[in-house]
């Protein structure tokens, strides 16, 4: 799998960015820098989040922010290449061929539905077991994605709760000039960072999650379509045109443009 950067790199741009609006305005970082503000909107939404969800859900919080610097290990143009040249070899020399290139594939989804097929498994059945399987991926993926997305959702309301007790320290000392200001920095400052963690951090990742796994219950289901095809043993050109339907118009001019180049190999050759 490659690495993925760009949700890190994004982040701290959108850091640079927010300091940088509060240099312009002639203010400073350690004006927005407030410890009683984080305590209560980060671990007060934390906590809340404890409340929200069992602990063995909290406790995969690293494992699904890993998710947010990998790609995607389904290249749906490969997969058009590689089920293609299964087609061929296993209408020259039959399903049973198959058996040497599983080992090859990492892909557990794919190995798993070829297997069924190398292994005589009727089509009806081969498809709900699979589709069994995406729904099981996508009820997985659904508790990181609710995860972060109903801590976006908590992290302003903490915000809002740091705003009334900024307001009422304010309000019980109008006497004290000092401690207006003070319960005026905090009603502020934790609504800043209420907002800020909700808009850069969780909901982002909950809509991250949301699209790696749209991305990834897409390729399943070509995946399926793909052994479903090997599996009547239709032709190799059925099977690749069959699956460059999954691809976007780019996908499949890039992947039109490599097959002629292969051609015109094939013919000076």
């Amino acid at each position: 799998m490659k690495k993925n950067t760009l949700p890190l790199f994004s982040f701290i741009i959108g850091l640079v960015l927010v300091a940088y609006a509060i240099f312009m305005d002639g203010g400073n970082l350690q004006m927005f820098w407030s410890i009683p503000s984080i305590l209560i909107t980060l671990c007060g939404s934390l906590a809340a989040l404890f409340i929200c969800y069992p602990f063995r859900y909290i406790k995969t919080i690293p494992a699904v922010l890993k998710k947010l610097f990998v790609e995607s290990s389904h290249s749906k143009g490969d997969l058009v290449v590689l089920f293609t040249d299964l087609a061929r070899k296993a209408r020259k020399e039959g399903l049973l061929s198959l058996e040497d290139d599983i080992a090859l594939i990492d892909d557990h989804f794919l190995q798993k539905g070829l297997q069924m097929v190398v292994d005589g498994v009727e089509p009806e059945t081969i498809d709900e077991i699979m589709k069994l399987e995406i729904d099981a991926v996508e009820e997985r993926h659904k508790h990181g994605e609710n995860l972060f997305r109903t801590w976006g959702n908590l992290a302003p309301a903490f915000g809002m709760v740091g705003t009334l007790i900024g307001l009422i320290i304010m309000l019980s000392n109008l006497e004290d000039i000092a401690a207006i200001g003070a319960g005026m920095a905090t009603a502020l400052i934790t609504t800043f960072y209420g907002t800020l963690l909700a808009n850069l951090v969780f909901i982002p990742i909950a809509n991250n999650l949301r699209t790696q796994t749209d991305e990834e219950l897409f390729a399943m289901e070509m995946i399926i379509d793909g052994v479903l095809a090997l599996q009547s043993g239709v032709n190799p050109r059925i099977v690749e045109e069959k699956l460059m339907a999954y691809l976007s118009p780019k996908e499949r001019q890039k992947r039109i443009e490599l097959a002629e180049k292969a051609e015109m190999v094939i013919e000076n050759e």
